[in-house]
Protein backbone atom coordinates (compact mmCIF):
# COMPACT_ATOMS: atom_id res chain seq x y z
CA UNK A 1 0.00 0.00 0.00
CA UNK A 2 2.66 2.65 0.60
CA UNK A 3 4.25 1.76 -2.95
CA UNK A 4 1.16 2.59 -4.78
CA UNK A 5 0.31 5.89 -2.31
CA UNK A 6 4.07 6.69 -3.31
CA UNK A 7 3.39 6.64 -7.11
CA UNK A 8 0.43 8.31 -6.99
CA UNK A 9 2.56 11.22 -5.35
CA UNK A 10 4.83 10.94 -7.84
CA UNK A 11 2.54 11.03 -10.92
CA UNK A 12 0.75 14.63 -8.76
CA UNK A 13 4.64 16.38 -8.88
CA UNK A 14 5.46 18.80 -11.38
CA UNK A 15 8.43 17.54 -13.28
CA UNK A 16 9.13 21.10 -15.07
CA UNK A 17 7.95 24.76 -15.56
CA UNK A 18 7.89 26.78 -18.79
CA UNK A 19 9.54 30.55 -18.11
CA UNK A 20 7.67 32.91 -20.67
CA UNK A 21 11.20 34.45 -21.85
CA UNK A 22 14.31 33.46 -20.72
CA UNK A 23 17.65 35.49 -20.85
CA UNK A 24 20.64 33.60 -20.22
CA UNK A 25 22.75 35.84 -17.73
CA UNK A 26 25.82 35.95 -15.38
CA UNK A 27 26.34 37.95 -12.12
CA UNK A 28 28.27 41.02 -12.46
CA UNK A 29 30.19 43.31 -10.15
CA UNK A 30 28.85 45.74 -8.40
CA UNK A 31 31.14 48.47 -9.81
CA UNK A 32 30.46 47.23 -13.13
CA UNK A 33 28.28 50.60 -14.48
CA UNK A 34 27.13 48.32 -17.96
CA UNK A 35 25.44 46.12 -15.72
CA UNK A 36 21.69 45.65 -15.43
CA UNK A 37 19.92 44.96 -11.76
CA UNK A 38 17.37 42.83 -10.59
CA UNK A 39 15.90 43.39 -7.32
CA UNK A 40 13.57 40.87 -5.35
CA UNK A 41 11.25 41.88 -3.11
CA UNK A 42 11.70 39.99 0.36
CA UNK A 43 8.18 40.06 2.06
CA UNK A 44 6.83 43.01 4.60
CA UNK A 45 9.39 44.20 7.05
CA UNK A 46 12.41 42.64 5.11
CA UNK A 47 15.01 44.16 2.86
CA UNK A 48 14.89 43.49 -1.10
CA UNK A 49 17.63 41.51 -2.37
CA UNK A 50 19.60 42.94 -5.49
CA UNK A 51 21.92 42.10 -7.45
CA UNK A 52 23.62 42.99 -10.71
CA UNK A 53 23.94 41.14 -13.99
CA UNK A 54 24.65 40.66 -17.90
CA UNK A 55 22.95 38.92 -20.09
CA UNK A 56 23.92 36.93 -22.88
CA UNK A 57 25.82 38.96 -26.14
CA UNK A 58 23.34 40.04 -28.46
CA UNK A 59 25.37 38.22 -30.80
CA UNK A 60 25.74 34.94 -29.34
CA UNK A 61 23.46 32.43 -30.50
CA UNK A 62 21.24 29.89 -27.92
CA UNK A 63 21.29 32.88 -25.09
CA UNK A 64 17.63 33.30 -25.15
CA UNK A 65 13.98 30.95 -25.51
CA UNK A 66 10.53 31.40 -25.23
CA UNK A 67 8.90 28.88 -22.72
CA UNK A 68 12.47 27.15 -21.57
CA UNK A 69 11.77 24.63 -19.23
CA UNK A 70 13.29 24.62 -15.99
CA UNK A 71 13.82 20.87 -14.59
CA UNK A 72 12.05 20.62 -10.61
CA UNK A 73 13.09 18.06 -8.05
CA UNK A 74 10.45 16.93 -5.45
CA UNK A 75 10.13 20.08 -3.34
CA UNK A 76 9.48 21.65 -6.76
CA UNK A 77 12.59 23.74 -6.72
CA UNK A 78 14.39 23.86 -9.88
CA UNK A 79 17.24 21.50 -10.40
CA UNK A 80 20.47 22.41 -11.49
CA UNK A 81 21.82 19.54 -13.60
CA UNK A 82 18.56 19.01 -14.90
CA UNK A 83 18.05 22.54 -16.30
CA UNK A 84 21.81 23.00 -17.62
CA UNK A 85 21.39 19.65 -19.35
CA UNK A 86 18.55 21.16 -20.92
CA UNK A 87 20.22 24.55 -21.91
CA UNK A 88 23.55 22.65 -23.17
CA UNK A 89 21.16 20.59 -25.39
CA UNK A 90 19.13 23.91 -27.19
CA UNK A 91 22.68 25.00 -27.50
CA UNK A 92 23.56 22.64 -29.90
CA UNK A 93 21.11 22.87 -32.07
CA UNK A 94 21.26 25.55 -35.12
CA UNK A 95 17.15 25.80 -34.91
CA UNK A 96 15.99 24.09 -31.48
CA UNK A 97 12.58 22.97 -31.55
CA UNK A 98 11.34 23.87 -27.98
CA UNK A 99 8.48 20.79 -28.10
CA UNK A 100 12.06 18.19 -27.68
CA UNK A 101 13.19 20.07 -24.97
CA UNK A 102 9.89 19.91 -22.86
CA UNK A 103 10.01 16.00 -23.43
CA UNK A 104 13.46 16.12 -21.96
CA UNK A 105 12.45 17.96 -19.36
CA UNK A 106 9.13 15.99 -18.69
CA UNK A 107 11.78 12.63 -18.90
CA UNK A 108 14.78 14.19 -16.82
CA UNK A 109 12.88 15.25 -13.86
CA UNK A 110 10.56 11.44 -14.04
CA UNK A 111 14.18 10.77 -13.31
CA UNK A 112 14.71 13.14 -10.38
CA UNK A 113 11.23 12.04 -8.91
CA UNK A 114 12.90 8.19 -8.79
CA UNK A 115 16.04 10.00 -7.29
CA UNK A 116 14.37 12.04 -4.86
CA UNK A 117 12.39 8.73 -3.67
CA UNK A 118 15.36 7.36 -1.62
CA UNK A 119 17.12 8.41 1.23
CA UNK A 120 20.20 10.07 -0.66
CA UNK A 121 19.02 11.08 -4.07
CA UNK A 122 22.72 13.01 -4.69
CA UNK A 123 24.45 10.12 -3.39
CA UNK A 124 22.39 7.39 -5.82
CA UNK A 125 22.74 10.32 -9.04
CA UNK A 126 26.78 9.14 -9.01
CA UNK A 127 26.35 5.91 -7.79
CA UNK A 128 28.46 3.36 -10.20
CA UNK A 129 29.59 0.34 -7.69
CA UNK A 130 31.00 -3.10 -9.09
CA UNK A 131 28.15 -4.81 -8.82
CA UNK A 132 26.00 -4.03 -11.82
CA UNK A 133 22.29 -4.23 -11.35
CA UNK A 134 23.59 -1.86 -8.25
CA UNK A 135 24.49 0.82 -10.61
CA UNK A 136 22.10 3.95 -11.01
CA UNK A 137 21.36 3.69 -14.36
CA UNK A 138 20.20 -0.40 -14.18
CA UNK A 139 18.36 0.25 -11.20
CA UNK A 140 16.30 2.71 -13.26
CA UNK A 141 15.84 0.18 -15.72
CA UNK A 142 14.76 -2.01 -13.37
CA UNK A 143 12.30 0.22 -12.15
CA UNK A 144 10.65 1.30 -15.74
CA UNK A 145 10.99 -2.14 -16.48
CA UNK A 146 8.23 -2.62 -13.22
CA UNK A 147 6.32 0.31 -14.30
CA UNK A 148 5.79 -1.33 -17.60
CA UNK A 149 4.67 -4.58 -16.32
CA UNK A 150 2.71 -2.59 -13.74
CA UNK A 151 0.84 -0.78 -16.50
CA UNK A 152 1.37 2.25 -15.11
CA UNK A 153 3.58 3.17 -18.03
CA UNK A 154 3.52 2.61 -21.69
CA UNK A 155 6.73 0.77 -23.15
CA UNK A 156 7.30 3.48 -25.66
CA UNK A 157 7.46 6.25 -22.60
CA UNK A 158 9.56 4.35 -20.86
CA UNK A 159 12.22 3.92 -23.74
CA UNK A 160 12.09 7.70 -24.85
CA UNK A 161 12.78 8.11 -20.91
CA UNK A 162 15.27 5.57 -20.36
CA UNK A 163 17.43 7.14 -23.71
CA UNK A 164 17.28 10.44 -22.02
CA UNK A 165 18.19 9.45 -19.37
CA UNK A 166 21.44 7.79 -21.17
CA UNK A 167 22.02 11.12 -22.60
CA UNK A 168 21.85 12.56 -19.67
CA UNK A 169 24.70 10.69 -17.81
CA UNK A 170 26.86 10.76 -21.35
CA UNK A 171 26.48 14.47 -20.68
CA UNK A 172 27.40 14.44 -17.20
CA UNK A 173 30.54 12.62 -17.95
CA UNK A 174 32.03 14.74 -21.60
CA UNK A 175 31.63 17.46 -18.97
CA UNK A 176 33.65 16.35 -16.09
CA UNK A 177 30.80 16.87 -13.30
CA UNK A 178 32.16 13.17 -12.88
CA UNK A 179 33.73 10.11 -13.59
CA UNK A 180 31.70 6.75 -13.08
CA UNK A 181 33.28 4.46 -10.48
CA UNK A 182 32.26 1.08 -13.22
CA UNK A 183 30.60 1.80 -16.64
CA UNK A 184 27.26 3.19 -16.70
CA UNK A 185 26.15 0.47 -19.44
CA UNK A 186 27.63 -1.40 -22.15
CA UNK A 187 27.44 -0.46 -25.26
CA UNK A 188 28.15 -2.59 -28.76
CA UNK A 189 27.75 -1.68 -32.34
CA UNK A 190 25.94 -3.12 -35.14
CA UNK A 191 25.01 -2.77 -38.46
CA UNK A 192 21.67 -3.57 -40.48
CA UNK A 193 20.31 -3.41 -43.86
CA UNK A 194 17.50 -1.36 -44.80
CA UNK A 195 15.87 -0.37 -48.09
CA UNK A 196 14.30 3.33 -49.75
CA UNK A 197 11.36 3.68 -51.51
CA UNK A 198 13.15 3.39 -54.53
CA UNK A 199 14.27 -0.05 -53.60
CA UNK A 200 18.07 0.31 -52.74
CA UNK A 201 19.18 -1.78 -49.94
CA UNK A 202 21.80 0.25 -47.86
CA UNK A 203 23.70 -0.21 -44.72
CA UNK A 204 23.34 1.56 -41.09
CA UNK A 205 25.60 1.45 -38.24
CA UNK A 206 24.20 2.17 -34.97
CA UNK A 207 25.38 2.14 -31.17
CA UNK A 208 23.09 -0.08 -28.96
CA UNK A 209 23.17 0.04 -25.15
CA UNK A 210 22.21 -2.84 -22.50
CA UNK A 211 19.92 -0.32 -21.50
CA UNK A 212 17.56 -0.25 -24.09
CA UNK A 213 13.91 -1.21 -23.72
CA UNK A 214 11.84 -3.01 -26.34
CA UNK A 215 8.55 -0.74 -26.74
CA UNK A 216 7.02 -2.98 -30.05
CA UNK A 217 5.03 -1.87 -31.86
CA UNK A 218 1.17 -4.05 -31.64
CA UNK A 219 -0.39 -3.81 -34.88
CA UNK A 220 -3.70 -5.81 -35.58
CA UNK A 221 -6.05 -6.95 -38.16
CA UNK A 222 -8.70 -6.54 -36.06
CA UNK A 223 -8.08 -3.12 -34.42
CA UNK A 224 -10.00 -1.32 -37.08
CA UNK A 225 -6.74 1.16 -37.51
CA UNK A 226 -4.28 1.73 -40.17
CA UNK A 227 -0.81 2.32 -38.69
CA UNK A 228 0.41 6.33 -40.61
CA UNK A 229 2.34 7.91 -37.66
CA UNK A 230 0.17 6.44 -35.10
CA UNK A 231 -2.32 4.34 -34.96
CA UNK A 232 -5.56 5.82 -36.79
CA UNK A 233 -9.14 5.24 -37.41
CA UNK A 234 -10.95 6.14 -40.38
CA UNK A 235 -14.10 7.85 -39.81
CA UNK A 236 -17.21 6.23 -42.06
CA UNK A 237 -18.57 9.01 -44.25
CA UNK A 238 -21.30 9.30 -41.96
CA UNK A 239 -19.86 9.87 -38.63
CA UNK A 240 -17.56 12.46 -40.70
CA UNK A 241 -21.37 14.38 -41.56
CA UNK A 242 -21.57 14.28 -37.52
CA UNK A 243 -17.71 16.00 -36.32
CA UNK A 244 -19.05 18.74 -39.44
CA UNK A 245 -22.39 18.95 -37.93
CA UNK A 246 -21.47 19.34 -34.34
CA UNK A 247 -19.36 22.56 -35.27
CA UNK A 248 -22.12 24.34 -37.03
CA UNK A 249 -24.38 23.67 -34.89
CA UNK A 250 -22.22 25.17 -32.28
CA UNK A 251 -21.77 28.21 -33.98
CA UNK A 252 -17.59 27.56 -34.16
CA UNK A 253 -16.80 28.50 -37.62
CA UNK A 254 -13.08 28.35 -37.23
CA UNK A 255 -13.33 24.46 -36.16
CA UNK A 256 -15.45 23.53 -38.92
CA UNK A 257 -13.35 24.93 -41.27
CA UNK A 258 -10.16 23.44 -39.78
CA UNK A 259 -11.71 19.85 -39.92
CA UNK A 260 -13.13 20.20 -43.64
CA UNK A 261 -9.55 21.30 -44.40
CA UNK A 262 -7.91 18.51 -42.81
CA UNK A 263 -11.06 16.24 -44.36
CA UNK A 264 -10.53 17.79 -47.43
CA UNK A 265 -6.57 17.52 -48.04
CA UNK A 266 -5.34 15.16 -45.64
CA UNK A 267 -3.08 17.67 -43.64
CA UNK A 268 -2.56 16.73 -39.98
CA UNK A 269 -3.06 19.37 -37.36
CA UNK A 270 0.15 21.43 -37.28
CA UNK A 271 -0.70 22.27 -40.94
CA UNK A 272 -4.64 22.99 -40.96
CA UNK A 273 -3.93 25.41 -37.74
CA UNK A 274 -0.96 27.35 -39.40
CA UNK A 275 -2.38 27.91 -42.71
CA UNK A 276 -1.73 32.18 -43.57
CA UNK A 277 -4.60 34.76 -44.30
CA UNK A 278 -2.19 35.49 -47.35
CA UNK A 279 -3.04 31.66 -48.96
CA UNK A 280 -6.35 32.70 -49.23
CA UNK A 281 -6.47 35.97 -50.43
CA UNK A 282 -5.03 35.84 -54.49
CA UNK A 283 -7.53 37.87 -56.04
CA UNK A 284 -6.52 35.80 -59.52
CA UNK A 285 -6.10 32.03 -57.88
CA UNK A 286 -4.62 29.51 -60.48
CA UNK A 287 -6.52 25.93 -60.33
CA UNK A 288 -5.70 22.73 -61.64
CA UNK A 289 -7.10 19.54 -62.93
CA UNK A 290 -8.10 17.12 -59.79
CA UNK A 291 -6.50 13.99 -59.78
CA UNK A 292 -9.95 12.33 -58.62
CA UNK A 293 -12.26 13.50 -61.40
CA UNK A 294 -13.26 16.79 -63.16
CA UNK A 295 -13.04 18.99 -60.39
CA UNK A 296 -10.51 21.74 -60.01
CA UNK A 297 -7.87 22.22 -57.30
CA UNK A 298 -5.45 24.56 -55.46
CA UNK A 299 -2.20 23.17 -55.01
CA UNK A 300 -0.98 24.74 -52.12
CA UNK A 301 2.71 24.47 -51.29
CA UNK A 302 3.71 23.39 -47.30
CA UNK A 303 6.64 22.94 -45.55
CA UNK A 304 9.86 25.27 -44.86
CA UNK A 305 9.76 28.88 -46.21
CA UNK A 306 5.86 28.72 -46.83
CA UNK A 307 5.15 29.42 -43.45
CA UNK A 308 2.84 25.66 -42.55
CA UNK A 309 4.22 23.87 -40.52
CA UNK A 310 4.24 20.19 -41.74
CA UNK A 311 5.48 17.06 -39.77
CA UNK A 312 9.76 16.76 -39.89
CA UNK A 313 9.35 19.72 -42.51
CA UNK A 314 8.88 18.15 -45.35
CA UNK A 315 8.18 19.75 -48.29
CA UNK A 316 5.02 19.15 -49.97
CA UNK A 317 1.50 20.36 -51.82
CA UNK A 318 -2.14 19.79 -50.27
CA UNK A 319 -4.56 19.38 -53.41
CA UNK A 320 -7.23 22.10 -51.94
CA UNK A 321 -10.55 21.53 -53.83
CA UNK A 322 -11.41 24.71 -55.58
CA UNK A 323 -15.02 24.81 -54.00
CA UNK A 324 -13.40 24.64 -50.47
CA UNK A 325 -10.65 27.37 -51.61
CA UNK A 326 -13.56 29.67 -52.46
CA UNK A 327 -14.94 28.72 -49.30
CA UNK A 328 -11.79 30.01 -47.32
CA UNK A 329 -10.59 32.95 -49.09
CA UNK A 330 -14.13 34.21 -48.35
CA UNK A 331 -14.08 33.68 -44.71
CA UNK A 332 -10.42 35.31 -45.14
CA UNK A 333 -12.49 38.42 -45.99
CA UNK A 334 -15.18 38.05 -43.72
CA UNK A 335 -15.68 40.50 -40.66
CA UNK A 336 -15.00 37.53 -38.70
CA UNK A 337 -11.68 37.44 -39.60
CA UNK A 338 -10.94 40.69 -39.05
CA UNK A 339 -11.70 41.07 -35.60
CA UNK A 340 -9.85 38.36 -35.00
CA UNK A 341 -6.55 39.37 -36.62
CA UNK A 342 -7.31 43.16 -34.67
CA UNK A 343 -7.37 41.25 -31.27
CA UNK A 344 -4.28 39.14 -32.51
CA UNK A 345 -2.54 42.67 -33.11
CA UNK A 346 -3.73 43.92 -29.91
CA UNK A 347 -2.28 40.93 -27.87
CA UNK A 348 0.68 40.38 -29.87
CA UNK A 349 1.55 42.89 -32.27
CA UNK A 350 1.59 43.30 -35.58
CA UNK A 351 2.39 40.54 -37.58
CA UNK A 352 4.01 40.15 -41.26
CA UNK A 353 2.11 37.11 -42.02
CA UNK A 354 -0.95 36.21 -39.91
CA UNK A 355 -2.46 32.89 -39.48
CA UNK A 356 -5.89 32.03 -41.13
CA UNK A 357 -7.58 30.85 -37.88
CA UNK A 358 -7.20 32.74 -34.87
CA UNK A 359 -9.01 32.13 -31.40
CA UNK A 360 -11.60 34.49 -29.67
CA UNK A 361 -9.14 35.34 -27.55
CA UNK A 362 -6.70 36.64 -30.50
CA UNK A 363 -4.20 33.62 -30.31
CA UNK A 364 -3.18 31.01 -32.90
CA UNK A 365 -4.61 27.65 -32.28
CA UNK A 366 -0.62 26.40 -32.89
CA UNK A 367 2.47 28.47 -32.82
CA UNK A 368 4.62 27.21 -36.01
CA UNK A 369 8.38 26.59 -35.14
CA UNK A 370 9.81 29.58 -37.70
CA UNK A 371 7.35 31.29 -35.26
CA UNK A 372 8.56 30.13 -31.63
CA UNK A 373 12.33 30.59 -32.79
CA UNK A 374 11.56 34.58 -32.43
CA UNK A 375 12.36 35.75 -29.18
CA UNK A 376 9.64 37.37 -27.98
CA UNK A 377 11.22 38.65 -24.29
CA UNK A 378 7.71 39.94 -23.17
CA UNK A 379 5.63 36.63 -23.70
CA UNK A 380 3.16 36.16 -20.66
CA UNK A 381 1.86 32.85 -21.18
CA UNK A 382 3.79 29.28 -19.93
CA UNK A 383 2.47 26.66 -22.18
CA UNK A 384 2.82 26.34 -26.11
CA UNK A 385 0.26 26.63 -29.05
CA UNK A 386 -0.11 23.15 -30.30
CA UNK A 387 -3.45 22.23 -31.22
CA UNK A 388 -5.46 22.80 -27.75
CA UNK A 389 -8.16 24.67 -29.02
CA UNK A 390 -9.22 21.86 -31.61
CA UNK A 391 -8.68 18.90 -29.32
CA UNK A 392 -10.61 20.76 -26.15
CA UNK A 393 -13.56 21.44 -28.89
CA UNK A 394 -13.67 17.77 -29.83
CA UNK A 395 -13.47 16.71 -26.29
CA UNK A 396 -16.02 18.99 -24.58
CA UNK A 397 -18.29 19.80 -27.76
CA UNK A 398 -17.82 17.52 -31.00
CA UNK A 399 -17.84 13.79 -29.34
CA UNK A 400 -20.52 14.85 -26.82
CA UNK A 401 -22.87 16.56 -29.31
CA UNK A 402 -22.50 13.00 -31.57
CA UNK A 403 -23.17 10.64 -28.82
CA UNK A 404 -26.13 12.18 -27.77
CA UNK A 405 -27.85 12.29 -30.81
CA UNK A 406 -26.43 9.22 -33.20
CA UNK A 407 -23.84 6.75 -31.43
CA UNK A 408 -22.98 6.32 -27.69
CA UNK A 409 -19.42 5.03 -28.28
CA UNK A 410 -18.40 7.32 -30.78
CA UNK A 411 -14.80 9.06 -30.43
CA UNK A 412 -12.48 10.84 -32.65
CA UNK A 413 -9.23 12.57 -32.36
CA UNK A 414 -7.89 15.14 -34.85
CA UNK A 415 -5.27 12.67 -36.49
CA UNK A 416 -7.86 10.58 -37.68
CA UNK A 417 -8.86 13.44 -39.96
CA UNK A 418 -5.94 12.19 -41.99
CA UNK A 419 -6.91 9.17 -42.08
CA UNK A 420 -10.38 9.51 -43.30
CA UNK A 421 -9.13 11.56 -46.59
CA UNK A 422 -6.74 8.11 -46.95
CA UNK A 423 -9.40 5.98 -47.02
CA UNK A 424 -12.30 9.08 -48.70
CA UNK A 425 -8.94 9.31 -51.89
CA UNK A 426 -8.73 5.07 -51.75
CA UNK A 427 -12.57 4.86 -52.29
CA UNK A 428 -12.15 7.39 -54.83
CA UNK A 429 -9.48 5.81 -57.05
CA UNK A 430 -10.99 2.52 -57.26
CA UNK A 431 -13.91 3.70 -58.56
CA UNK A 432 -11.69 4.70 -61.50
CA UNK A 433 -9.97 1.62 -61.51
CA UNK A 434 -13.49 -0.06 -61.87
CA UNK A 435 -14.56 1.97 -64.58
CA UNK A 436 -11.41 1.69 -66.63
CA UNK A 437 -10.31 5.24 -65.99
CA UNK A 438 -6.63 4.27 -64.65
CA UNK A 439 -4.84 1.14 -63.90
CA UNK A 440 -4.26 -0.39 -59.79
CA UNK A 441 -0.68 1.08 -59.84
CA UNK A 442 -1.52 4.38 -60.79
CA UNK A 443 -4.20 4.60 -57.91
CA UNK A 444 -1.69 3.47 -55.56
CA UNK A 445 1.22 6.66 -56.50
CA UNK A 446 -1.95 8.70 -56.59
CA UNK A 447 -3.08 8.24 -53.23
CA UNK A 448 0.92 7.78 -52.04
CA UNK A 449 1.45 11.33 -53.39
CA UNK A 450 -1.83 12.93 -52.36
CA UNK A 451 -0.99 11.70 -48.50
CA UNK A 452 2.42 12.57 -48.57
CA UNK A 453 3.73 8.98 -47.97
CA UNK A 454 7.62 8.11 -47.89
CA UNK A 455 6.74 4.19 -48.59
CA UNK A 456 4.25 2.86 -51.00
CA UNK A 457 4.11 -0.17 -47.66
CA UNK A 458 2.37 2.75 -45.62
CA UNK A 459 -0.03 3.26 -48.67
CA UNK A 460 -1.11 -0.03 -49.19
CA UNK A 461 -2.31 -0.11 -45.66
CA UNK A 462 -5.33 2.11 -47.16
CA UNK A 463 -5.89 0.34 -50.37
CA UNK A 464 -5.78 -3.30 -47.86
CA UNK A 465 -7.83 -1.68 -44.65
CA UNK A 466 -11.47 -2.62 -45.81
CA UNK A 467 -10.14 -5.87 -47.51
CA UNK A 468 -8.22 -6.90 -44.35
CA UNK A 469 -11.40 -6.02 -41.88
CA UNK A 470 -13.86 -8.22 -44.24
CA UNK A 471 -11.44 -11.09 -44.14
CA UNK A 472 -10.37 -10.80 -40.40
CA UNK A 473 -14.44 -10.13 -39.36
CA UNK A 474 -15.77 -13.24 -41.65
CA UNK A 475 -12.82 -15.72 -39.99
CA UNK A 476 -14.39 -15.09 -36.44
CA UNK A 477 -17.60 -15.61 -37.27
CA UNK A 478 -17.00 -18.78 -39.03
CA UNK A 479 -14.80 -19.80 -35.63
CA UNK A 480 -17.91 -18.52 -33.83
CA UNK A 481 -20.52 -20.51 -35.55
CA UNK A 482 -18.56 -23.59 -35.50
CA UNK A 483 -17.98 -23.07 -31.75
CA UNK A 484 -21.45 -22.57 -30.99
CA UNK A 485 -22.30 -25.90 -33.12
CA UNK A 486 -19.94 -27.47 -30.40
CA UNK A 487 -21.27 -25.67 -27.09
CA UNK A 488 -24.75 -26.08 -28.09
CA UNK A 489 -23.66 -29.93 -28.25
CA UNK A 490 -22.12 -30.16 -24.88
CA UNK A 491 -24.63 -28.23 -23.25
CA UNK A 492 -27.29 -30.99 -24.36
CA UNK A 493 -25.22 -33.92 -22.95
CA UNK A 494 -24.94 -31.91 -19.42
CA UNK A 495 -27.03 -32.22 -16.73
CA UNK A 496 -27.89 -30.48 -13.62
CA UNK A 497 -27.79 -33.09 -11.20
CA UNK A 498 -23.96 -34.08 -12.45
Amino acid sequence: MHSLKSVVRMKELRRKVLIPAFQLSELADESDTDALERVIKQGKGHPALSYKYRLGRSGELGCRYNLFPIVLDRTSAPWTLGTLFILSKLQDETLPVMATSHSRADDIGAFKEWLDCHDSPENLLFNFPKPKLRRTTYRYQGFLKQQIKAGELKAATAKRRMGTVISFYKWLISNNYFTPEHAAWEERDYQFSTKTTDGRIFSISVSSTDLSINAPKTESDFDGVIEDGGNLRPLSRKEQDWILEAAEVKGNSEILLLQLFMLSTGARIESACTLRARHFLDPNPAFSKSLTGDGQVYRLKSGPGTGIETKKNKIGTFQVPRNLYELLSTYAHSARAKVRKARYAAKHGAHHDIYLFITTQGSPYYSAKEDLQKFNPDLGRRYSKNGQGLRQFIKDHAIPYVRARYDERFFYRPHDLRASYGMNMTDEMMKLVQEGKITLNKARLNVKDLMWHSSMAITDRYLNYKNDLDVAYQAINLYGNRLRHWTDRAMKGLSIDD
